[in-house]
């Protein structure tokens, strides 16, 4: 069982799948089990990934920037995604 939660602005680790390993940015919520993805490469914003919420692994860092983005609905640019992963690197 994850302890921290898998919410909308998450970096996430995939942990099963073909996408396996891949890091990814939550950027929507379908219900309680599922989640939409994108990491603005291999899944970009006009085509998300729906993943079950215990195929993630929350690294713990939430960009407030895109919560605020998608919670005033303003649209988020894949370089911005890509850029936001990016740092999370560093």
């Amino acid at each position: 069982m994850n302890k921290l939660p898998v919410e909308i602005g998450s970096v996430v680790i995939s942990k099963a799948g073909r996408d396996q390993g891949r890091r990814f940015l939550v950027v929507g919520e379908a219900d309680a089990d599922f989640v939409y993805v994108a990491n603005g490469e291999l899944r970009k914003m006009n085509r998300q990934k729906k993943k079950r919420r215990k195929h993630l692994k929350p690294t713990g860092r939430v960009v407030q920037a895109l919560r605020e983005r998608i919670g005033e609905g303003k649209p988020v640019e894949d370089c911005e995604l890509r850029s936001w992963l990016s740092e999370e690197e560093e």
